[in-house]
């Protein structure tokens, strides 16, 4: 019951939005490529988070060495 709840409003906010009236061929497009810029985002924070300690951050471009 909750999954149909949840595609109901899934539904509801797509059929509101900017691409509500288009055709399922440009929401299926715009859905797709919205879930991969996700996934890959998502996919960067976790390599980030998992290597960590090798990054080496420097801030000197910030403050022109004044500090």
């Amino acid at each position: 019951m909750l999954k149909k709840e949840i595609m109901d409003v899934i539904n509801e906010i797509i059929s509101q939005s900017a691409i509500g009236a288009l055709s399922k061929w440009y929401k299926s497009a715009v859905l797709l490529v919205f879930s991969s810029i996700v996934v890959i985002l998502f996919t960067m924070l976790v390599v980030l988070i998992a290597n960590a300690s090798q990054f080496t951050v420097n801030f000197s471009y910030l403050f022109n060495g004044s500090i």
